[in-house]
C-alpha cells in the first residue's frame, strides 16, 4: 500500500527508526511522501533519494558515528576552551563532516537539490531562531527568504534540521534583508510534524503513518529534578515535545508507531555496536505489534 511518513527527531536514536522500517517494508507498505525533523529528516532524506531499507540499513552499520564530530582544532588543544567556543559560535561541533556524509550518500544517488526530488516528495522541518518561524524546507523558501528552492541542497537542509541547539553550531541562511537567519534542529519547534501532509481540510490524500522516538504522550514517567543541570535537560526536552504531545494527543493515534528509547542519550556519538542492535530491534518489536492491526 502506498503511504506517507513521517519521522520524529531522536539524534542518534534513529538506528530505532532503522528496525521499524525494516518491518514496514515487510508489510508491503511503500513511501509516496515523506517527512521528518532533526535525524527524522536523515532517514526521510535517505528514502526519498530511493535507498531501499537494506541499503540504509548497510549504511547505518558501517558508520563510525563518533567520526561525525568535528570540534574547532584549537579546542582540541586548549583546556576548557570548548566552552569559549560554545560561548562564542554557540555550539561544540561545526556539523560540517556530518553534512558531507549526508551529502555523499544523496550523491551516490545523484540527489544533489530538491530540483533532483520528485515534487512535494520530501519536506524537512527546521526552526529559524532569528525569525523565531517554524519552517518547512521546500515550501517555505521562496515565501520567507526569496530562495529558488529547486536549487536549494538537500543535505543543506537536513544538516540545517539536525542541529541539535548547543551540540551542533546553528547555520546560517540568506533571507531578504541583509542579516542571516541562524538555523538550529527542527526539532526545536516541531519534533514530529505529523501535520504537514494535512490540507486545508485537515485531510490527508492517503494514510500517514508516523514512527515517533518516544512513548505515547502521557505514559512517559514524570523527571527527577534535582540540580540545574536537571532542570536545563527537562526544560529542553519540554520545548521538544510539548507543541507535538498536544497535537498527538488529539489526532489519530493508531497511525502512529511508538517506539520508547530514552535509555540512549540523543546526542551520544560513542554508539557501541551492541546499542545499535539494541535500538534496531526495539524498533523492529514496536513496529511488529502495530502493523499487527494496522490499517484498521
Amino acid at each position: 500500500m502506498k503511504i506517507d511518513g513521517v519521522f520524529s527527531g531522536g539524534g542518534i536514536k534513529a538506528y530505532a527508526l532503522l528496525g521499524a522500517l525494516h518491518r514496514i517494508s515487510e508489510h508491503n507498505h511503500s513511501f509516496e511522501r515523506l517527512a521528518g525533523s532533526s535525524a527524522g529528516a536523515i532517514m526521510a532524506a535517505f528514502l526519498s533519494a530511493g535507498y531501499q531499507i537494506d541499503e540504509i540499513d548497510e549504511m547505518m552499520q558501517e558508520l563510525d558515528t563518533e567520526q561525525l564530530l568535528d570540534p574547532p582544532k584549537w579546542t582540541t588543544l586548549i583546556p576548557f576552551s570548548k566552552w569559549i567556543n560554545l560561548y562564542f559560535q554557540l555550539g561544540l561541533y561545526k556539523g560540517n563532516k556530518l553534512e558531507k556524509w549526508i551529502y555523499k550518500q544523496l550523491a551516490a544517488k545523484n540527489i544533489y537539490t530538491f530540483h533532483d526530488l520528485k515534487p512535494d516528495y520530501l519536506k524537512v522541518v527546521i526552526s529559524d531562531i532569528s525569525l523565531g518561524k517554524l519552517v518547512v524546507i521546500p515550501d517555505d523558501l521562496k515565501r520567507i527568504y526569496g530562495i529558488n528552492p529547486n536549487y536549494f541542497p538537500v543535505a543543506k537542509a537536513v544538516r540545517m534540521s539536525a542541529g541539535f541547539p548547543y551540540f551542533f553550531m546553528p547555520k546560517k541562511i540568506p533571507g531578504k534583508t541583509a542579516k542571516k537567519s541562524l538555523i538550529v534542529d527542527g526539532g526545536l519547534l516541531s519534533n514530529f510534524p505529523l501535520w504537514v501532509f494535512k490540507d486545508a481540510t485537515n485531510r490527508s490524500k492517503r494514510p500517514v503513518l508516523g514512527v515517533k522516538l518516544s512513548g505515547y504522550p502521557g505514559q512517559e514517567k514524570p523527571r527527577d529534578i534535582r540540580n540545574a543541570l536537571d532542570m536545563f535537560h527537562a526544560l529542553f526536552s519540554t520545548m521538544l515535545n510539548a507543541h507535538d504531545a498536544r497535537y498527538v494527543s488529539k489526532s489519530d493515534k493508531d497511525n502512529i508507531i511508538f517506539i520508547p528509547v530514552d535509555h540512549v542519550d540523543t546526542t551520544d556519538f560513542k554508539l557501541t555496536d551492541d546499542t545499535k542492535e539494541q535500538l534496531i530491534h526495539i524498533g523492529k518489536q514496536k513496529a511488529d505489534l502495530f502493523l499487527k492491526h494496522w490499517p484498521n
